[in-house]
């Protein structure tokens, strides 16, 4: 690693990096650009998936769709850090985001003809293209930034991403802004994820290979090399048993448990499909938001960097803890057999503001969550190959429990016994999640890791895996 850095640093283009923060080959430019691809792809899904029910009036087929897409996600998210090191992150990105465009695909088709096998099948394939593409994501948001800064990075990139989930809102609710009445989305809110899908899927073709990706140092952001698949799954084995990762499944698993939930169960129960829409665009900004503060809160908020974990856990825990509160009060108005008349942002008067809070509180939450958990990912470690498994683990355990979640809904257990499992889930993870902060996270600016000379040498990586660097450029 050392004799690429030394390469790197040689050439007298490096004179100038620090006054260029928009190169295309800068950290800053390249989280940029998977913030993009992400607000393209995953960006537009949450916007569908937000409206309850995949848009339409019965959720069972995009229960049922889901419940495949995150089976699938499961096992590929936990393999997808193996295949993002082997295929490089082009051909892997691409391949994951061309699978959202059939996804919303097959809506379109059952607006038409009812049959929700296209819908299952399309959702076992995203989850597929799913678990690829967020591995990629991981790896390229945990390792390209300065370790001082990737709280910031995160929260740069969730802000992008969920802009996504923001413009996806706005289209069901602009395209059904006339049919207060309607059950189902129409055409043309399909179609428009779609063009929005296939726009992300070109642009993951922009991403770097990592060896191309210069900090503002001059230092190569990591000495990610190809691989080969006896060595990833040997790698990937190994995080079962690796008590990192084990202390993290708790939050990893209640990470996308609760979507089901405050989808179906609060948006799609409580507000009318235009208000749904509108809802959204609040619910994805408000991720925005919480990005941003976890961010700020983990970067300078103290000295420490052990003290700025421990601390961004705490306000996540505290604030969590007095959402699903409030969550429970609303609760216990209705149920399942006692349903509430559906509310309109139009014609509900104030009593659209009780519930609606509440669901933009939901969206804060989330994004406070999950930038706490990629933040602490982060700080394990500083190299692309290792954070690529360690972000696909948690991506794996995330799906696994969401597929779970789907179903349990569609089996119609009760909306308090959901909310009750999904606060639980999350005040567990919150003390284990500093356990590991304290344990794992070192207080100096550079974080721990494996050099390349240790990774070459170590029982994980095999002797075959010493290629050239000019080897890495295969991918670009």
């Amino acid at each position: 690693m050392g004799q690429i850095v030394d390469q790197e640093t040689a050439n007298p283009d490096k004179m100038n990096l620090k006054s260029s923060y928009f190169r295309y080959n800068s950290p800053l430019v390249q989280v940029g650009l998977i913030g993009l691809v992400c607000f393209c792809c995953p960006g537009m899904f949450n916007a569908l998936s937000g409206m309850g029910g995949g848009g339409q009036v019965d959720p069972t087929a995009a229960n049922n769709a889901n419940t495949a897409l995150y089976t699938t996600f499961a096992v590929f998210g936990i393999l997808g850090g193996g295949i993002y090191n082997i295929l490089g992150p082009r051909l892997t990105l691409f391949s994951g985001c061309s699978t959202y465009i059939l996804y919303a695909g097959s809506f379109l088709y059952y607006n038409h003809h009812k049959h929700q096998a296209f819908a299952v099948v399309a959702g076992a394939l995203l989850g597929i293209g799913a678990g690829l593409l967020w591995a990629g994501q991981g790896a390229i948001m945990t390792s390209y930034p300065p370790a001082d800064r990737k709280g910031t990075y995160i929260s740069m990139f969730w802000s992008i991403f969920n802009m996504g989930g923001v413009i996806g809102g706005l289209i069901p609710f602009i395209l059904n802004y006339n049919r207060s009445e309607a059950s189902s989305v129409n055409d043309g809110t399909y179609i428009g994820f779609m063009v929005f899908m296939t726009i992300g899927t070109v642009l993951a073709l922009a991403i770097l290979h990592p060896s191309k990706v210069i900090r503002d140092d001059g230092s190569v952001c990591t000495n990610m090399r190809y691989s080969d698949v006896r060595t990833e799954l040997w790698a990937i084995l190994k995080l079962f048993s690796d008590w990192k990762m084990l202390l993290m499944f708790p939050a990893a698993w209640a990470s996308n448990f609760f979507y089901s939930y405050q989808f179906n169960n609060v948006n799609g129960i409580l507000f009318n499909l235009r208000t749904r829409g509108l809802n959204n665009v609040f619910y994805w900004g408000a991720q925005m938001l919480g990005s941003v503060m976890v961010g700020y809160i983990m970067d300078f908020s103290f000295k420490s960097r052990r003290m700025r974990g421990l601390a961004g856990i705490t306000v996540v825990g505290v604030l969590g803890t007095a959402i699903w509160g409030g969550g429970l009060a609303h609760q216990l108005g209705y149920s399942r057999g006692d349903k509430p008349e559906k509310l309109d942002f139009k014609d509900s008067g104030s009593a659209f503001a009780g519930p609606f809070v509440l669901y933009f509180s939901y969206g804060l939450l989330d994004a406070m969550f999950q930038s706490m958990v990629y933040w602490v990912i982060g700080a394990l470690a500083d190299d692309s190959a290792i954070l690529s498994r360690y972000t696909g683990f948690y991506k794996g355990v995330q799906s696994a429990g969401a597929a779970v979640a789907w179903q349990v809904d569609t089996r119609n257990v009760s909306f308090l016994s959901q909310l009750a499992v999904n606060w639980s889930l999350c005040t567990i993870s919150y003390p284990l999640l500093a356990v590991l902060v304290i344990l794992a996270v070192k207080d100096e600016n550079k974080v721990e890791e494996r050099t390349s000379n240790e990774i070459a040498h170590s029982d994980t990586i095999p002797d075959s895996m010493d290629n050239t660097y000019d080897g890495l450029t295969k991918s670009t």
